[in-house]
């Protein structure tokens, strides 16, 4: 659980990369946000077993969330 730990941020962080964004892009972060956060939750709960049966590790579940990943 070290990596959820380092990668959450705080409220504090997350309102402050709103300056100056109208509503719609307020939304569409925070829309992008929890859906990156979901998918990292999910990926986080499998097995490394069940990770490495759909090709991924442990290290991927951060670029498979911001839809980064490439196979190698």
């Amino acid at each position: 659980m070290t990596f959820y730990a380092e990668s959450r941020n705080t409220a504090a962080e997350v309102l402050a990369g709103f300056h100056g964004l109208s509503l719609g892009a307020m939304v569409a972060t925070l829309k992008t946000w929890n859906e990156q956060r979901t998918t990292r939750a999910q990926l986080s709960a499998l097995s490394d077993r069940e990770l490495a049966d759909i090709g991924l590790d442990r290290a991927d579940i951060d670029a498979v969330a911001k839809g980064r990943f490439r196979r190698r």
